[in-house]
């Protein structure tokens, strides 16, 4: 019995001697992974309308729902070569505000059927040419009435100097102004539009190169009359001009630093440890107020009436844009510090 009950419990043993193999539990068998199911891609039927006479000028089919304004804009001009991305305007309705080149079309107000108006913005400069256009002028310009080149004055004038150095002084400051922008303008300005219409270079030369020529007329003109309270008015405006030289070339730093390059995105500026800047605590632009500073120091170093006319001209137009970019600040960020004005603290 006991003999038995051994050998029930020990394994038993094969034909040829070996042990036989004891069953497991079962394996469980492996499941196919699940086939994942496609999202169907919804496509757009994109017509673009002339925005003036409303006629069909472009219908592109199967446009991807991530596309980008700027992407439709290349789309169409493959259709209609005269009309580069640059040169046009896209906009959900024909009197309606201009598209962002990244808005996305999924994210506009559209249907799967899209209609957008076109509006042709002309002939397209870029920034940096007009720019270097509009600073290069005023400098050559000046120093040909500072050096008093033949038929601006009388013939016995021409190629002479004048006796009073604040004349020299205010040659050396005007250079000094024009060779910052053109300098910054290359190495420091991150634009967000490239280009701009190109009938806007002759109305903006004409400013810049036309205030130029009435400046430095009266101020390197023989006849010229220094400041009325001489070397301490002078000293006083040179101290004013260079502190708002430099101020202005530090908000251009700090605005160049919030914008990586190659983008357009658009942040709040905020003071940075360069103590020119603190005066955004309380300035929406205080590039415009430091500009504004560096023409009166400017007007108060030569006393000329029309370096007084350029500099009120330029405050006006510069308050414009001031108010311009203040609004956009407001509009766009709802946490912008509301303590701040547009280009005079407190007051403006």
């Amino acid at each position: 019995m006991d003999t038995l009950a051994l050998e029930a419990t020990q394994p038993k043993k094969a034909q040829n001697g070996a042990l036989a193999p004891v069953p497991g539990p079962p394996t469980p068998a492996k499941r196919k992974p699940a086939k994942k199911t496609k999202k169907a891609v919804v496509f757009f039927e994109v017509e673009i309308l002339d925005a003036k006479t409303k006629d069909k000028l472009c219908f592109l089919d199967k446009v991807e729902p991530n596309a980008t304004i700027g992407e439709i804009k290349s789309m169409f001009h493959k259709s209609h070569p005269q009309w580069y991305p640059a040169r046009q305007s896209i906009r959900l309705d024909p009197k309606g505000k201009s598209l962002k080149d990244e808005d996305v079309l999924q994210h506009l107000p559209v249907g799967t059927t899209a209609t957008f108006y076109f509006r042709d913005l002309g002939a397209q400069i870029s920034w940096v040419t007009v720019f270097l256009t509009e600073y290069a002028g005023p400098l050559l310009i000046y120093l040909m009435f500072y050096f008093r080149v033949p038929f601006i004055y009388a013939p016995k004038y021409d190629f002479t100097t004048s006796k009073h150095w604040v004349v020299h002084l205010a040659c050396m400051c005007h250079s000094f102004h024009y060779v910052k922008r053109l300098l910054e303008t290359l190495f420091v300005h991150r634009f967000s539009h490239g280009t701009m219409p190109l009938r806007n270079i002759f109305k903006n030369c004409t400013y810049y190169w036309g205030f130029a020529a009435w400046m430095a007329y009266y101020i390197n003109h023989p006849l010229y009359t220094p400041p009325t309270y001489g070397e301490q008015q002078i000293r006083l405006a040179l101290i004013v001009f260079l502190f708002c030289q430099i101020g202005n070339f530090s908000i251009h730093i700090a605005l160049r630093n919030l914008r990586p390059p190659g983008s357009k995105t658009r942040k709040i500026p905020y003071p940075t440890k360069n103590p020119f800047t603190w005066i955004f605590l309380l300035v929406s632009c205080p590039n415009y107020t430091y500009e504004l500073g560096s023409w009166l120091g400017f007007t108060l170093m030569t006393q000329c009436l029309p370096v007084a006319f350029f500099t009120l001209v330029g405050f006006i137009q510069m308050t414009v844009w001031a108010k311009g970019k203040h609004r956009s600040y407001l509009k766009e960020f709802r946490d912008y510090p509301t303590l701040r004005s547009p280009i005079l603290p407190f007051i403006l």
